[in-house]
């Protein structure tokens, strides 16, 4: 069995606002998105199953048009390939479960992420 510590992982700086630790098994990615209030992850889509579940803070998700507060202990399931949008209304931290793996970020095409 093997255990790991988000304190042990790496926090990687994808903008001021926003931090990511990540998680990869063969078949998913796991990943905790550190976002300062007013941090905004712009409007996307993927190919991956996803389910966000807010740890810390509040956050407005936009998906598929749809506005939504979500607040810590809350979660927001989306389905492949439906655009959606962060904004974090106050300092937050959200689990991210993706599958399949994010072979994108692995491979470092997330700009929308960044910047």
């Amino acid at each position: 069995m093997e255990t790991r510590r988000w304190v042990d992982e790496p926090v990687e700086r994808l903008s001021d606002t926003i931090g990511r630790q990540l998680l990869n098994t063969d078949r998913m990615t796991i990943a905790r998105v550190l976002l300062d209030e007013g941090a905004v992850v712009p409007e996307h889509r993927h190919e991956h199953e996803q389910v966000a579940t807010v740890l810390e803070g509040r956050v407005r998700f936009v998906v598929d048009g749809e506005e939504r507060e979500v607040a810590a202990g809350e979660s927001v399931v989306l389905r492949p390939n439906v655009p959606h949008a962060v904004e974090a209304l106050e300092a937050s931290v959200v689990l991210d479960v993706f599958s399949p793996v994010r072979d994108d970020w692995l491979r470092g095409d997330d700009a929308y992420l960044r910047g």
